[in-house]
């Protein structure tokens, strides 16, 4: 069979793969297969700036139909959803369709979590696709009230769009603090202050058990009895790896696709990249799952190397990075945070300061909150496994006034 890489998805991750395809030398036939009818887009825009444009535009993609198919040679399968994989015959199956491969990328993306019982009412909404954060921003055009179950990324960034057009926003989370699984709790709690200060209702250790009717919008019963009235509802409570079409495959599918550590997927001519891809990095000694920009474009190139050429893949290694924006100020993470000290350092109530992260004597993660300029020199420092008392002292000088707070290792 003629050489033909086949991507299923046509997100970032599949984009990237396709792209890196190309610089790898590789010339056979390029498959992209994708189940929304659009061509790849970025999402992070879609819980920013294209909820507060006043504009009725689409959403542009990353290439041009054109750039994809007359420049890098590629066959758009879009509005395609892939249904089934036999890794033994190599064939990609579609509703309609049997597509082969000699190499193949698996980059299907996650889609947004909903609640049970919450998820079917007109006013609730939720936010992982274009064609939501379009629906979404149409809704936010005549909504005085907004209620956002969720106060991680995603929910915490309509919650900002929405402020700054002036609807009343209160925010519903489960936990102590908004993003405590992914910065600690402390941190998380420093984040509700930005919230607060910037007009948003924050009710922590809550949730919501009934959604019910209340014109124009809904009334969400919380299970301490307190009753919610909102135009708009807003369910961001995480996402689900896109990976049940793979059940007969015999690949793991027990958290996203779990590959090695060159992504393969340990059959032959296949990997995964993106939100799927499950990986163990030898860096830090443990696997990831991560749903970031940064990661799903890194990793779509080398899935595609290690799927087109299997017999000389390298490891894949990365230093976990994500950003978000409230109220203008920018909130960015560089490696981990599940370490066993932490510092802040700082002026918290102006809203600029870093969070260190540190185990065994090493610095090994970073917070910034409206500090954009220190969190790739706090990489640097990352990735040169500097000292922990050395990354203290880096982070003391530089800081605006010299130290406001500094936490206690926990």
């Amino acid at each position: 069979m003629t050489s033909k890489l086949v991507v299923v998805g046509a997100s970032l991750a599949g984009l990237r793969a396709v792209e890196g395809a190309r610089r790898s030398g590789f010339s056979g036939e390029i498959v992209l297969l994708g189940d929304e009818d659009r061509l790849p887009y970025d999402r992070p825009p879609l819980s920013k700036a294209v909820l507060t444009a006043a504009t009725t535009a689409d959403i542009a993609p990353l290439r041009t139909e054109t750039v994809l198919r007359n420049e890098l040679g590629v066959t758009l399968k879009l509005g395609t959803r892939a249904t089934a994989l036999d890794t033994n015959e190599k064939v990609v199956y579609t509703a309609d369709d049997e597509i082969p491969y000699t190499a193949a990328v698996l980059a299907t993306g996650c889609r947004a979590r909903t609640l049970p019982d919450i998820g079917t009412h007109p006013a609730v909404h939720v936010l992982r696709a274009a064609g939501d954060a379009l629906a979404l921003r149409k809704a936010l055009d005549n909504a005085r009230t907004l209620v956002v179950i969720g106060a991680g990324f995603v929910g915490s960034e309509v919650a900002s769009a929405a402020r700054t057009r002036g609807i009343d926003v209160t925010i519903v989370e489960s936990s102590g603090a908004p993003l405590a699984h992914a910065v600690g709790a402390e941190p998380g709690a420093l984040l509700t202050q930005l919230h607060e200060y910037n007009g948003t209702r924050v009710l922590l250790n809550s949730t919501v058990t009934t959604v019910t009717d209340r014109k124009p919008g809904a009334a969400l019963t919380l299970a301490d009895g307190r009753v919610l009235e909102a135009d708009l509802v807003l369910v961001a409570v995480g996402a689900i790896p896109n990976v049940e079409w793979l059940a007969s495959s015999r690949l793991d599918i027990t958290d996203g696709i779990i590959c090695n550590a060159d992504l393969g997927v340990g059959a032959p001519g296949l990997a995964a990249a993106g939100d799927i891809c499950n990986w163990p990095d030898r860096r830090w000694g443990r696997r990831f799952r991560l749903e970031h920009w940064t990661n799903a474009a890194e990793q779509g190139a080398h899935a595609a190397r290690t799927a087109l050429s299997p017999d000389a893949t390298e490891p894949f290694s990365a230093i976990p990075y994500f950003w978000s924006e409230w109220y203008g100020v920018k909130v960015q993470k560089v490696g981990r945070a599940d370490c066993n000290d932490h510092l802040v350092i700082g002026d918290i109530d102006a809203g600029r300061y870093v969070v260190l992260y540190g185990h065994g004597g090493k610095l090994l993660g970073a917070l910034t909150v409206g500090r954009p300029g220190e969190t790739m020199k706090l990489r640097r420092l990352i990735e040169n496994h500097t000292d922990w008392h050395d990354a203290v002292d880096f982070a003391r000088k530089r800081a605006t006034p010299p130290v406001g707070t500094a936490q206690s290792p926990v």
